[in-house]
């Protein structure tokens, strides 16, 4: 009989179930702890209860497990210092979006080599989550492929579902069952219908096929997820965080029965990739805080030890240490200055401003 099926696969090659990855590199009660109390705060956040400001704040995606957990251990320091204002969130981004080719992320290629080692790939992102939890920092995380929540997310505190894959049923179905908040990016051209749209189809229940801890096809019965809400990047006509869109944008979640708050990025479209442009898009926040803007409950930073970003070489050993394989991040030295002055006027100027949501 001719071979009618799976004629463009090279190979299939089994991979661990969630249950021995998990079992591999367990959930520790202290770290579970700091998950639940990240995704509870995060809640509170975007349901406007809890009055502190949220900050994603990171590397643009993951790539180096060394550096990126020194940006952690940084982070956290400054996490204590803020965290009476600020619930500062680490980005963890290991799968990366691409519109045609290139490095898809950690999880994919860990060694940057195209070799695509992707069990290594999960467990060394597994790995970097835990270890940021033990930091006492909850951890945010773009979600691409519908198969990588269970072997990640009982890590992760705050999700994105990105531009690119806002309009897609399976992350919508996906992000109905998802344990955590998820933010909804709006389209690469700008447009909020499609992320609102998927807000309203994530809060119902759903029913789809995807894997259980043993790795068996299942079909997957949500619930629905609550705690979703916009983030607003830009588009392709340019920025959209200015207060005139932030206005549009509260019409548009009003009429659509959608209550939670707004997150900022100062990244991609809103800074048009570039990394000193994040400062200013911040600084404008900030003073629509102070006119009186309650929908804005906070920002996304893309962050790293060092500023700017290199093209991935090869060998990669040749990499500049704590420098994006990216997008253009700000440096450390920035990231503390800014979420430093930011707690500190946060506090003043919601006191003294009158109050729009």
């Amino acid at each position: 009989m001719n071979k009618v099926d799976n004629l463009n696969i090279r190979e299939l090659k089994p991979l661990p179930t969630p249950r021995e990855i998990r079992e591999a590199i367990p959930l520790s009660g202290e770290v579970s702890n700091v998950v639940i109390g990240g995704r509870e705060s995060v809640k509170g956040i975007i349901g406007r209860r809890d009055p502190r400001f949220m900050v994603v704040v990171g590397p643009c995606s993951i790539h180096d497990y060394d550096a990126s957990l020194e940006y952690a251990r940084r982070l956290q320091k400054l996490k204590r210092e803020i965290e009476d204002t600020i619930l500062v969130v680490m980005r963890a981004y290991f799968e990366k979006p691409r519109t045609t080719l290139g490095w898809k992320g950690l999880l994919y290629d860990p060694h940057l080599d195209e070799s695509d080692d992707i069990l290594e790939g999960v467990a060394l992102s597994r790995k970097l989550l835990r270890e940021i939890a033990v930091l006492e920092l909850p951890a945010a995380t773009e979600i691409l492929d519908p198969i990588v929540p269970q072997y990640l997310c009982d890590m992760v505190a705050w999700a994105a579902i990105g531009a690119r894959t806002a309009e897609s049923q399976i992350h919508r179905q996906m992000a109905s069952g998802l344990s955590m908040p998820i933010g909804f990016k709006n389209s690469t051209d700008g447009n909020l219908s499609v992320a609102i749209d998927a807000i309203r189809s994530a809060s119902s229940p759903h029913a789809f096929l995807g894997i259980n801890e043993e790795g068996r096809a299942s079909v997957a019965t949500t619930r629905g997820n609550p705690n979703g809400h916009l983030v607003l990047r830009g588009g392709t006509q340019g920025p959209n965080y200015g207060s005139e869109y932030v206005a549009f944008a509260e019409v548009r979640l009003r009429k659509a029965g959608v209550s939670s708050g707004i997150l900022v990025d100062c990244s991609h479209a809103n800074s048009g990739k570039d990394p000193s442009r994040q400062r200013v898009v911040l600084e404008d926040v900030v003073n629509q805080i102070e006119e009186g803007n309650r929908s804005i409950v906070g920002v996304m930073l893309e962050s790293f030890l060092h500023e700017g970003n290199q093209p991935l070489p090869f060998p990669p050993e040749n990499l500049r240490y704590g420098v994006s394989v990216t997008d253009k991040c700000i440096g450390w030295e920035e990231t503390e200055e800014l979420l430093r002055k930011l707690a500190e006027v946060l506090p003043r100027i919601r006191s003294q401003s009158p109050t729009r949501s």
